[in-house]
């Protein structure tokens, strides 16, 4: 006999949502929960997506998984849905920075398989980071969308204005990305997503551990109307779990947000200072250096919206200033000494415009960035009218560099079914270079055959600047080179994702051809300095494999909640006429990286976090692998936690000669309201 279903359910899928009175979710007098809406962000000067990664999302009675294909999100420089963008982006959200046995935002990046991450001191202190075999100088970092980069140098451009408290999720994109982030983004790009709480809230934390390790933080939101503001803080300080690596680091970073009808404004201020023992972070003759940097960045941006024919502009002015006060021997000064000041200020502004139409999406933009040092060590020599006092010192900004980068934007996107096309231009001049312009081209294409599968194609050119460290450096070991060319590369990427109910899956594989790279060298056995030069030709190759299982969305009392895996290996091929004995980075590649994570129950709200790590890096360094674990007991206004970085205590190297800390635990609560 036939039964017959009276409460037979069927699927539906918006589109759009809006908060008419007319709209279908008022008209059914009842509160909707859409449980999990998790975009990514990655584009030119706005944090509204690039990408979204699927999370399992449940409500506590049936964990029901919801996804959200057709919600908008920024593709590229354009608008596109999450389901007809074109590029590949991993998305680390702040579920996975909560469960994770990490005290800081570069030991989040180490979950990233194509993200090399080289520490040279505990709790992120001074941190290179890489993606794809490239070195520190050659990514793009950003916060909300504004770049955060140092010109100065890679080595400071880690020193983040944020806490972990403070961040929603972070994106990283891998490969050249020049026409959609400009030419720094040589290699790829990170961009860090604050928070944006919908509702007033709060939250404080403290933890405490090995080596003296203190660190405390705190962050609030406040939402009226239409206006919401957020500020977080911390400060942490530790001896450092090495020798002469001691340090003291404070952060403050706030955001504020206005809405109306036509119109989205969105500030930003953020400040970071820290000082640290160097140990032989710069050269492995001195165990005794010293450094104490500073950071400030502020941004403005507007979303104009609802103009005719689906006109959208975004404007946005940005400026950021970087101080970096450095002692080759603790504690003593003068430039004989090996002690060097540097302010690097890189202030401009940007206006984007996009306009949908029967032939697509199409944008249009451009930026114009300053660059400025003041220094006693990088760029020109000064007049002597024209020297600058430093505070704090009876010394003077002898030295000055400056460069003016002009950009031009144009892209077109093309959507037909399960099909993206998306290509573009970036013209671009830089003064530190010549006065002609440069083209740098960029196609990304995906297909959709099914809601399951998706396929990615990219090709990109970029350019790299030698940064003010790369040319004018020169002391007792490191000498740079004002002739230095600027990096050039094409990049080719290809990928494969799959999704499931519980299950996400990517392979991807990559080739960036690079010539005139720069890297720092002795250039015989017998040499006692560095130098920075161009070494030729220069290519990385690699596949990558991540998987994500989620136990829960077939077996909801599932011991084992999650499990992450990846591994990528690279293969570099190297041709040059420069005479080349040891390389500093470039050549230091990460050709093996293997990651294992798994979080489980324990007992009602006590879980728990393994992370394993393996990988090998070429130049002489010995494979190393090391476990990180958390336990937490959290509930729904406070979290208690326990964690141990190196549970092994295995002592390895991953820069040069500096011994990395051992077993480092810390334990901590954390309080929200």
């Amino acid at each position: 006999m036939e039964k017959l279903l009276f409460n037979k359910r069927q699927r539906f899928r918006f589109k759009r949502f809006s908060n008419k009175g007319y709209s279908l979710f008022s008209c059914l007098g009842k509160e909707v929960i859409v449980g999990v809406l998790s975009i990514a962000t990655l584009s030119h000067a706005k944090a509204e997506g690039i990408s979204t990664q699927p999370e399992a999302a449940s409500d506590s009675l049936n964990h029901i998984e919801v996804k959200l294909d057709e919600v908008v999100v920024t593709g590229s420089r354009a608008p596109l849905t999450a389901l007809q963008s074109a590029k590949m982006v991993k998305v680390i959200t702040r579920d996975e920075i909560n469960r994770a046995a990490a005290t800081t935002l570069n030991d989040v990046l180490k979950l990233a398989v194509g993200v090399d991450v080289r520490q040279r001191g505990g709790f992120g202190v001074q941190t290179d980071i890489s993606i794809n075999g490239g070195t520190f100088d050659q990514i793009t970092l950003l916060l909300n969308g504004v770049c955060i980069s140092n010109p100065q140098t890679g080595h400071n451009a880690s020193d983040f204005p944020v806490s972990l408290s403070d961040i929603e999720r972070i994106e990283v994109l891998e490969g050249a990305a020049a026409r959609v982030m400009g030419t720094s983004a040589f290699n790829g790009a990170i961009n860090i997503v604050t928070r944006r709480d919908a509702v007033s809230c709060a939250q404080a934390g403290v933890q405490a551990g090995s080596y003296g390790t203190v660190q405390g933080d705190a962050s609030g939101t406040l939402v009226t109307g239409n206006v919401s503001n957020h500020v977080g803080g911390s400060y942490a300080q530790s001896d450092g779990g090495t020798p002469h690596s001691d340090f003291h680091k404070g952060r403050l970073y706030y955001n504020g947000i206005w809405t109306t009808s036509h119109v989205d404004l969105t500030w930003q201020l953020g400040m970071s200072r820290q000082d640290y023992g160097a140990n032989t972070f710069y050269s492995a003759k001195y165990d005794d250096q010293w450094e104490k940097t500073s950071h400030i960045v502020g941004a403005v941006s507007a979303r104009i919206h609802g103009l005719p024919q689906q006109i959208e502009i975004t404007p946005t002015a940005y400026w950021n200033r970087f101080y970096d006060h450095y002692q080759l021997i603790r504690g003593q000064a003068g430039a004989s000494a090996g002690e060097n000041y540097h302010i690097t200020d890189m202030y401009g502004g940007s206006l984007n415009a996009h306009a949908t139409w029967a032939l697509g999406k199409t944008a249009i933009g451009a930026d114009i960035r300053r660059d400025r040092v003041l220094s006693t060590a990088y760029g020109n020599e000064l007049d002597e009218s024209e020297w600058k006092d430093i505070h704090g010192s009876d010394r003077k900004y002898t030295r000055e560099g400056k460069r003016l980068n002009t950009s031009f934007y144009m892209e077109h996107n093309i959507i037909l079914g399960g099909f993206t096309l998306s290509a573009g231009m970036l013209a671009n001049r830089n003064s530190g270079l010549d006065s002609k312009y440069r083209w740098y081209p960029g196609v990304d294409i995906c297909y959709r055959p099914s809601d399951h599968w998706k396929l990615y194609l990219s090709w990109n050119k970029a350019l790299r600047m030698p940064t003010y460290t790369d040319l004018y450096t020169a002391n007792a070991v490191q000498q740079g080179d004002v002739n230095l060319s600027p990096e050039r590369n094409d990049t080719y990427k290809t990928g494969v994702d799959y999704r499931q109910h519980g299950f996400s899956a990517r392979i991807s594989g990559f080739y960036s051809r690079g010539t005139n790279m720069i890297d720092w060298v002795y250039e015989t056995e017998e040499s006692t300095r560095y130098h920075a030069t161009n070494i030729g030709k220069l290519d990385n190759m690699g596949v990558s494999f991540e998987a994500s299982i989620t136990p829960t969305a077939w077996m909801p009392h599932a011991w084992v909640t999650r499990i992450d895996m990846g591994y990528a290996r690279i293969h570099q091929r190297h041709e040059t006429e420069q005479p080349i004995y040891r390389s500093l980075y470039a050549l230091d590649y990460l050709r093996d990286k293997l990651t294992l994570s798994v979080d489980h129950r324990i007992w009602r709200l006590l879980s728990a976090n393994w992370s394993l790590r393996w990988q090998h890096r070429m130049n002489g360094y010995s494979p190393y692998c090391k476990i990180d674990g958390k336990i937490q007991w959290e509930a729904t206004h406070y979290r208690l936690f326990v964690q141990a970085d190196n549970i092994t205590a295995h002592r390895y190297y991953d820069l040069g000669g500096i011994r990395q800390p051992g077993l480092w635990v810390m334990a901590g609560i954390s309080v929200k309201l």
